[in-house]
């Protein structure tokens, strides 16, 4: 058992209390008959000084604990909170809440720092191919036929991107926030898929990527959703397994009923699949995966974190499995109608 420092000082005066009632009576008396009669109340002596030392220990340390329990009970009740009859426990809990929001705010601040540094990175690359075709047809290129509409196109091509990445901000910034309503209604799902690969075609045959679709025998399946949002999601996931996905290879867009009354619609390619440690942060805003994801694919960097968040609206949840080498899986469900 561990002594508290307030025993161990208190043995300590006792100790020197009956030392020296034993020294100092031993003189007084100068009688080596009364040798046990100075033994014993040097004893009393130094025993009543153990007592009184120790609970005036007590009394001081409580009266000054008390004024610093007093100090943060302020604080911790100016932040809603009420002090109970232990004191102690109430103030290790308050210490224990604040030290986990210190933490939580050291975690936002690393988050802030390395979205701004995503967010420089994602704008600068744009920013500095426009600023160099220009430069170079405002030296003389804009004379010369052979290259002024190659430059000028180039860099309406950059000026895109940054416009991209504007609105994608944009967008997310008013999800966030609760500005952006969904226009939820009935929509039959198949013609939104239909609609956005007809979209994505020219591009997946450049990059020869097969797009199919497999659906359940029946001839449509409804859900309620909002159908703009809803090729949203579809567009940033299918345009992503095309891009990420091996040259000659295939995208499936698989909608599957389920008897909860859902619908589920999967997105899945056989590309170069993503590291399991890096699962977990894909719908972060510009995160990307730097040895399988290459920032010149063109995307704005947070089309995943709009998707999750466009998903969660309809109050779902979108889920991701991958495997490196075999290929990755995105998919939600929507509420069938």
């Amino acid at each position: 058992m561990k002594l508290s420092s307030g025993i161990i000082f208190s043995f300590i005066l006792g100790l020197l209390s009956f030392g020296i009632s034993v020294l100092g009576i031993y003189l007084v008396l100068n009688d080596p008959d009364e040798e046990f009669m100075v033994l014993i109340i040097s004893l009393i002596i130094g025993l009543l000084m153990f007592i009184i030392s120790y609970f005036a220990l007590q009394i001081y340390t409580k009266k000054k604990f008390k004024k610093i329990y007093n100090s943060i009970g302020l604080v911790y009740e100016k932040n809603g909170g009420t002090f109970g009859t232990d004191a102690q426990q109430e103030v290790e809990k308050w210490l224990l809440n604040k030290t986990t929001e210190i933490q939580k705010l050291k975690s936002t601040e690393e988050y802030r720092r390395e979205f701004f540094g995503n967010l420089a990175h994602e704008l600068k690359t744009p920013v500095f191919s426009v600023e160099g075709y220009i430069l170079t047809l405002l030296e003389g290129g804009l004379e010369d036929d052979t290259i002024n509409r190659k430059f000028l196109n180039k860099a309406a091509k950059g000026i895109d991107r940054i416009t991209k990445v504007i609105g994608d901000m944009d967008t997310i910034t008013k999800i966030e926030s609760g500005n952006l309503k969904l226009d939820l209604r009935k929509i039959s799902i198949l013609e939104v898929i239909k609609n956005v690969l007809s979209e994505l075609e020219d591009i997946a045959e450049s990059k020869e990527v097969n797009l199919v679709i497999e659906k359940p025998a029946v001839a449509d399946l409804y859900v309620n959703g909002d159908k703009l949002r809803l090729e949203q999601v579809l567009t940033n996931l299918i345009a992503n397994s095309i891009f990420y996905g091996n040259t000659g290879g295939k995208t499936t867009v698989l909608i599957k009923e389920s008897l909860r009354g859902k619908v589920t619609i999967s997105v899945s390619d056989n590309g170069i699949g993503v590291a399991p440690e890096h699962l977990p942060r894909l719908f972060e805003r510009f995160y990307r995966v730097e040895k399988s994801r290459d920032r010149n694919q063109g995307g704005s960097g947070i089309g995943l974190a709009i998707v999750k968040h466009i998903v969660e609206a309809h109050n779902q949840k979108i889920k991701v499995e991958s495997k490196e080498g075999v290929g990755t899986t995105f998919s939600f469900s929507l509420d069938r109608v």
